[in-house]
């Protein structure tokens, strides 16, 4: 079992919000404390909902494989076969 993966950032991140979160909420905080963390965790989940990786759709279509090769765009071929 892989210690990391693609999602270590993400658990990291989660941790020290919870940390920063538990901290800030032990001293009393004040509304600009609150409003800076708030922001905090808003652009952290809009990160994740922006940046995740997502997976397409297959491509049956040969001329549509060959036309995407070389274009700038990373292109993951996977052969499977039916057996």
């Amino acid at each position: 079992m892989a210690i990391f993966n693609q999602y270590s950032a993400v658990w990291i991140a989660v941790f020290l919000v919870i940390i920063a979160g538990v901290i800030l909420l032990r001293r009393k905080p004040k509304w600009p404390q609150i409003t800076v963390f708030s922001i905090l965790v808003v652009v952290l989940v809009a990160a994740w909902i922006f940046l995740h990786p997502r997976q397409s759709g297959p491509v049956m279509d040969a001329a549509q494989v060959r036309g995407s090769i070389g274009q700038g765009t990373p292109v993951l071929l996977e052969f499977q076969s039916p057996y």
